[in-house]
């Protein structure tokens, strides 16, 4: 489980943020949410299975999502022969001088078992500065430190003595020592590498996903068509059907990069046919017709057919989903379904965990959600993202979560200019 998350000096966030998904000491008013919504990781700890960033247009949520994608990339990809000359591709904050010659900072603090781990770095385009390791079951224990060229893999991380000439300045020594089959570091790169993070709004890119899932078994397809149905998807059965490609077998909005993948693959395509049944006059049921799910089916359809293989492989294994734009394309009621799914014990048996950025007010309510689990982004005037919980805020029980967040109550809003003047600023445009 993830416990949290912390990042700086990375696109928009110049200090250091930290995300957290620890539930905090308080009682809701719907108090069912006390219990479905957050889980038990120990005697001290109770960690929550969901939680939400709200924030204006370029307010930074999906730079906090991105630095975890980089991180999470950074960590399977750096000790790779492939990377030898590559470099760091980092992004630091560039509106000051004073992050210029700084490394970004990221780290990860998650619970495996009955062990907390608390791994991070600090990098720049060149090389790694820094990294470090501590694990903990009753106290915490510093497993390795790296200072710049100076690595120390302390006696209790047997894994990594004799590896730290072998790591290059712009690789993890823990990317290393998980390639020399440590199991310490395996463990934890295992980890990383089962956080899901997908964009609301490309569902191509995971769609693949699902279809492994289809043809994976009868079973697995069975789950993918009952969560269809399950979400009022008028879908009775789903098949595939391989055929030849060529360049314009693809969507014409499918990008350049992921096209060549599949040719290089493959000689064939995989396409998606949904079932629906068919009725005469009197709504007699006669037989079925198959749609082709990009031709004949909605953008809602299509994106939660996409949906349907991280969100029933994340569940089933006790992962970390992380969405940008969920609500993007699907009905409100959908989207809360979907979060149903992760605050329901009967459903998510295994643990797992969502986060995900929205603009869906309808969410913001005091019977969906406990206040740990909102958080906001906000971009100062200098261009620098906050992160803040609502959790921060002296608010009430009762309270109405969306109609004082649209008040402006807890920031996080686009603050609009009047649009009566719209002449331009004639010393601005001097400075460009």
């Amino acid at each position: 489980m993830l416990i949290e998350f912390s990042v700086g000096n990375y696109r928009s966030i110049k200090s250091k943020v930290t995300f957290s998904m620890v539930a905090a000491n308080l009682s809701s008013k719907n108090k069912s949410l006390d219990h479905d919504n957050l889980t038990y990781y120990n005697k001290n700890i109770k960690i929550l299975n969901s939680a939400v960033i709200y924030g204006a247009n370029a307010s930074g949520k999906s730079n906090l999502i991105k630095s975890i994608a980089f991180m999470r990339n950074f960590i399977l990809n750096s000790s790779k022969d492939t990377q030898v000359s590559e470099s760091i591709k980092v992004e630091s904050y560039s509106l000051s001088t004073a992050t210029d010659k700084r490394p970004s900072y990221f780290e990860i603090v998650f619970a495996y078992d009955s062990t907390t781990y608390r791994y991070g770095f600090e990098a720049d385009k060149e090389k790694v500065h820094s990294e470090w390791l501590y694990i903990s079951k009753t106290r915490e224990v510093n497993l390795f430190e790296r200072n710049n060229d100076k690595i120390e893999a302390k006696g209790s991380f047997k894994e990594g003595k004799g590896l730290e000439t072998k790591t290059r300045e712009n690789a993890l020594f823990l990317s290393v020592c998980a390639q020399f089959n440590g199991d310490i570091s395996k463990l934890i790169v295992r980890y990383i590498q089962e956080i899901s993070i997908i964009s609301g709004i490309q569902d191509m890119h995971y769609r693949p996903y699902t279809i492994k899932q289809l043809e994976n078994s009868d079973e697995s397809r069975i789950s993918v068509l009952k969560m269809l149905q399950k979400f009022d998807f008028d879908i009775s059965d789903i098949a595939t059907e391989h055929l030849p490609v060529n360049e314009k077998s693809f969507p014409k909005d499918m990008p350049e990069g992921l096209i060549k993948f599949f040719l290089a693959s493959s000689s064939t395509a995989i396409q998606i046919k949904t079932i629906h049944k068919k009725y005469d006059e009197s709504n007699k049921h006669i037989g079925s017709v198959a749609f082709n799910l990009d031709n004949n089916e909605s953008e809602g359809t299509q994106k939660m057919f996409s949906m349907c293989g991280p969100l029933l492989d994340v569940l089933s294994k006790g992962m970390t989903l992380i969405i940008d734009e969920l609500d993007a394309r699907l009905h409100p009621i959908i989207t809360r379904q979907i979060i149903k799914l992760f605050n329901d014990k009967n459903y998510n048996t295994n643990n797992a965990q969502l986060i995900f950025a929205t603009h869906d007010t309808n969410l913001l309510d005091n019977k969906f959600f406990r206040r740990d689990q909102i958080w906001f982004t906000e971009k100062n005037m200098f261009g620098e993202t906050a992160l803040y919980s609502l959790v921060g805020f002296k608010i009430r029980n009762d309270a109405s979560f969306e109609k004082d967040y649209i008040a402006g109550k807890y920031g996080a809003i686009p603050f609009i200019g009047d649009f009566t003047r719209m002449e331009v600023d004639e010393d601005a445009q001097k400075t460009i």
